[in-house]
This record gives structure tokens, sequence and C-alpha cells, in this order.
């Protein structure tokens, strides 16, 4: 109950109840500082003056002064909004540290750097409330903590939430609350919220928010983020934009639409980094859901590396290539893009490209894959700029077009090397020289379970090739399986390598420029218009060659005699416009076509050269003699 108090007479002492009482002052269009009976047992009033806790205040810059039975812990501020006003709280062991200037609803609090030298430590400061024309700055040197206790704030002059504050701001929404948060429009603030040093989001409430005017949030230092949820409404520019690294450990983060990149870090300083000024992206947990629909834009955009080790990600690109005229290059989108390095070792990937050039995964570093699912789908055509003019779905002849002018749809693409030694790999992609995974070095498979169905080719190395185990199965429709421009060893796993007819190879290797195909290990099955037969006296393992037609579901067997040595089953989407995704949100594309008939090479573990071997082709029996080239 709130008590006023009638000053009279020049000099008065003023008693507090020994009950759960304060004593509230609150100045003009500034703070009310609460004053707890607990720890404050009088005020005195003398010569226009009112003396709490040692601190003196003018009476002519008292608004009002009230007793009531709220007692607000030390350490604490809370700032309520009402429509077009708001009042800020501050307990009294504060009075020195914290300061408000409130105009209508727009409060600015500026908390003293002194505050870390003092018993006070951090300050926790609460917000709540309802504003459609309000904001909140704070100045300060010093980390704080914020609460967001059903806060619904639109500001009509700027940020929402502007943190001043080179130091960690910790951004807690309450359980069961909901909050949302929006900026103007044509501002020209960086966001809805906007932190100058590192910002942390916390807490098992919601929070949304909206950028009318650029990014939905800014941080010029890093962004963690863990159990809470997360939602960008929309933004004019990048969902989430920040320096140094962003890190997500759980929670839901959900960016439903960004006019740029979903979540887009670079790093603080280029030059002189510190430790954490990374400029990367790391996702341990939680769920993500991310669309993007401008041209060229990312999901995932760091000027470092991104690691994925956990956590469910649903990212979506729609937008088209675009041909940047200062770099004199396309640009295509990815949900995932990294300017460094890309590692995958767990977590759930679901990746959609639909427009021209987009691809799944792109890095100009090295992509390594150790565990984890992911599933590719790309349906765009390919991006081309070709005589000043720009074409969505380029199906004409690239020989004569530089690289820089066109841009291919591919599933994963590398300008490093590519390792994968894990995980379930399933890539569907479609569109003139759209290829399932490309690296402009070497790549290694060492483990792992990849289905690619491809137009193009279906994977594709500019350097060596080397598979060392797991099981690969690649069906292109207009390329090539396995095509290494270099040369290309298969010593264990399980290789299946689907082509289109001749010119095209189901293993193709640049054997025409000397370089070598190599066996010595492994169950090969390579199908296609021809194959890239073992060169060298390094293959140790012998292959036989045949010429019949397969068919998808078509079961292939080698025997020794009774004994089998092993036998493949010809993918249900081989010859069909199916997919090999089993991800339940892709599904299948249906239809079909015949069977292609071409050149066969089969090789199985412990297979002789010179020795005969029965194969059978579903109904079909065959015999072959094994040869080393």
């Amino acid at each position: 109950m709130k008590k006023s108090i009638i000053i009279i007479g020049a000099a008065l002492l003023l008693p507090l109840a020994a009950s759960a009482q304060s004593l509230n002052i609150r100045l003009a269009g500034a703070a009310t500082y609460n004053f707890g009976a607990t720890d404050y047992s009088e005020a005195s009033f003398e010569s226009r003056n009112i003396t709490v806790a040692d601190h003196s205040f003018g009476l002519d810059s008292v608004a009002l002064i009230y007793v009531d039975d709220t007692v607000l812990a030390n350490n604490n501020v809370v700032v309520k909004y009402t429509d077009n006003a708001a009042e800020v709280i501050v307990a009294g062991n504060l009075l020195n540290y914290v300061s408000a200037d409130i105009a209508g609803a727009d409060v600015v609090i500026t908390q003293s750097d002194a505050v870390s030298d003092t018993e006070c430590g951090e300050i926790t400061y609460t917000l709540c409330g309802n504003s459609g024309n309000g904001s909140f700055k704070m100045l300060g040197a010093y980390k704080a903590s914020f609460v967001l206790d059903g806060l619904q704030l639109s500001s009509q002059s700027g940020a929402a939430l502007n943190f001043d504050n080179g130091k960690r701001i910790a951004l807690k929404s309450n359980e069961g609350t909901v909050n949302v948060l929006a900026d103007c429009a044509g501002g020209s603030q960086k966001g809805a919220i906007v932190c100058k040093g590192h910002l942390e989001f916390k807490g098992k409430g919601s929070l949304q928010v909206t950028g009318n005017s650029s990014h939905a949030i800014y941080s010029k230092e890093y962004v963690e983020l863990k159990n809470t949820a997360l939602t960008v409404t929309d933004a004019v520019k990048d969902g989430i934009n920040c320096a140094q690294y962003f890190a997500m450990e759980s929670g839901t983060l959900t960016i439903a639409q960004s006019g740029d990149d979903g979540i887009q870090v670079s790093y603080k300083d280029a030059v002189n980094r510190e430790a954490e000024d990374t400029g990367s992206i790391t996702i341990k947990g939680g769920t993500l859901n991310i669309t993007t629909k401008t041209k060229a834009a990312k999901s995932l955009k760091a000027e470092n590396d991104i690691t994925v080790s956990g956590g469910k990600l649903t990212l979506e690109v729609t937008g088209n290539g675009v041909w940047d005229a200062a770099k004199l290059k396309t640009k295509a989108a990815a949900c995932i893009g990294a300017d460094g390095n890309v590692l995958i070792n767990g977590g759930e990937l679901h990746l959609t490209a639909s427009g021209s050039g987009g691809k799944g995964i792109s890095c100009d570093g090295q992509l390594t894959v150790d565990d984890g699912s992911i599933w590719i789908k790309t349906t765009g055509g390919m991006y081309a700029y070709v005589n000043g003019v720009e074409n969505h779905n380029y199906t004409g002849n690239t020989d004569n077009i530089n690289s820089d002018y066109k841009s291919s749809p591919k599933g994963i693409k590398a300008d490093g090397d590519i390792y994968i030694n894990g995980g379930i790999i399933d890539i569907a992609t479609s569109g003139n020289g759209a290829e399932g995974i490309e690296a402009k070095a070497t790549i290694t498979i060492g483990g792992g379970t990849l289905n690619i169905k491809s137009y193009d080719d279906g994977i594709n190395s500019t350097n060596d090739m080397v598979i060392n185990g797991g099981s690969v199965c690649v069906v292109s429709t207009a390329g090539d399986g396995l095509d290494s421009n270099a040369n290309l060893t298969i010593a264990g796993g399980s290789v299946q390598a689907y082509a289109a007819k001749s010119p095209e190879m189901g293993l193709d290797a640049a054997t025409e420029n000397g370089c070598a195909v190599i066996f010595t290990g492994g169950s090969i099955l390579a199908v296609g218009g021809g194959n890239s037969g073992p060169t060298t006296s390094a293959t140790t393992q012998a292959f036989i060659s045949l010429t019949n037609t397969v068919t998808a579901g078509t079961e292939i067997t080698i025997k020794d005699g009774d004994a089998i040595m092993t036998t493949f089953t010809v993918p249900a989407y081989y010859g069909t416009t199916d997919t090999p995704l089993s991800a339940p949100a892709f599904g299948p594309g249906g239809g079909t076509r015949p069977g292609a008939q071409g050149g066969l090479l089969l090789s199985a573990p412990g297979m002789e050269s010179g020795k005969t071997y029965s194969v059978t082709i579903g109904s079909i029996a065959a015999t072959a003699t094994a040869k080393l080239r």
C-alpha cells in the first residue's frame, strides 16, 4: 500500500516501520530509488533536503516521496513500461551507481564504471510492460544482466534495446513469458537489439525480434544462445550480425525471414585480433531454423570456420545467383557458407537451395565430415552472366564461359580438400552443372554412408580422389559417377558409381594426362558409357568388365565358385526421377525411365588376375576373367 508523505516544519525525522516497507524517492524525469526498512531505518528532512543513506536529495529535484510494501532486492533495477510512459525503480544500494533519464517511454540508464570496484558487483535489470513508442538504452563499461519479463517494446526513434556497453550483457527471457521487440523503420540504428559488447541470450522464455531498419540483432562482439526460444520474425538485412563469433548450445533459434544472411559473423578486428575473435560459427545443440530469400544470401555466413557438432539445423535458401559488378564474378546462395573451413562432427542437417546456382554447403577452405546426418537438396538451375545478361537456368555450352561468369548448383562445394570419415550424407541435385560433391583440391573418403543423385557428376575432385572405406553410392543422370581430374584410388569400402551414357563414365580419372586408377581393396561396381580402369602396377586387386543392362532394384552378385564375394543392389532411384533422400520432408520425386546399358566394371576383395568369376545380374548369368589393368 502506497502512503504519501507531507512535509511540515524545517526539520523532521521520519522513522520507517519495522515491517517489510520501503521509502521511495522519485526524481523528476528520472529514477525512483527504493530504500528498504531493514537496510535504511530512517530518513531526515532539513533545509528543503531529504537525506537517506548518507545521500541528500534536494526537494526541488524530487517529484514524489512515498512509502509502500515493495522492497527491491539489492543490486536490482526494474523498468516498467505502460503505453507512452516508463518508470525506473532502483534499489537503494545502487544510489551512487545507477541513474536514469526518462522522456515518455524512452529510458536511458547510466551505470557507473565504479560499480566494479564495490561490493555491489553485477547489477540485474528487469524490463517489463508494454509500449508501442518506447526504448531502452544502457550506458556503462561493466557487465550486467537483463531479465525480460513479458516485455513488449517498439521504438519509434531507434533501437528497442541499445546496450552501449563493451562488456558482457546477459539477456534472459523469463520462463513462461513472451517478449516482443521491434525498432523503427528508416533509422540509422544497426538493429532492434544493439550491443557494443558481447551478448548472451539465456532463459526458458521466448523472445521475438523484428529489424525494421537493418539487422534484427547486432553485436559488435560475440553472440551466444542457450535455452531460450529466440525468433527473428523479419529483418531488413541480417537476422543476426555479430563479430568475434556466434555460438549456440541449446534452445531454439528461428529466423523466419531476412533481407540478407540469416546469421553473419565477421572478424571484430582483421589485424589485431583477440583470442575470441575467431570470426566463426559453432553449433553444439538446440534447434535452428533459418529461411533466407534474398539473392546470394547465406543461412549461416562466417568469415572464418563453421563447426556443427550437435542439434537440428533446417536451413533453406531460395534466392537466385547474382552478378557482383565490383568483383567481376557471380555469387550464389548457400545454406552454409564459410570463408574458412567447415567441420561437421554431429547433429542433423536439412539443407535446401532452390535458387539458381544455390548450394547446400560452400566453403573456401577445407571441409570435414566426421559424424552427423546431412540431407541436401538443390533444385535451381545454373546461373550465368553472359554478354551482360543474367540467365537463371542456363543450359547452353559452358566451355567458353569463364568460371567467374557462372555458378552451378552443388550439394557440397569446397575450394580446399574434402575429408569424409563418418556420418550419413544424402544429396540430390538438379539443373545444368549440378554436382553432388565438388572439391577444387583432393577428396578423401574414409567412412560414412553417402547416397548421391546428381544431374552432373556425383563426386568431382580437381586433384586426387581416394576412397579408403565407407559406403558410397552415386547416380548421375547427365555426368560421371566419380570424376577425378587427377588420380583415383579405391582401397576399401563399398563403391557404386552410376553414370549417364557415353562419353560419361562410372569411374573417370585423368588417365589421358598420365594419371592413374588404382584398386587395392573394396567392393566396386561402376556403370556408365565407359569406365577408367586401373592402369599401373600399383593395383593389387583385379577387376572384371561386362556389358549389360541394369535397372533399379537389380541385384548383382559376384561369385568365386559357390562362394559369394560381394553383392550389390542397384538403388531404387537409378534410372528414375526419384531422389535418394530419406528425410521425410523431401520425399520421392516419382516417375521412371528405362535403365541404361553400358560398361560394367566390378571388383571385390580377394579378386585375382587371370581367374574366372561368375556374375549374376538379376536373372542373367555371365562369366568373366579378372585382370589387373
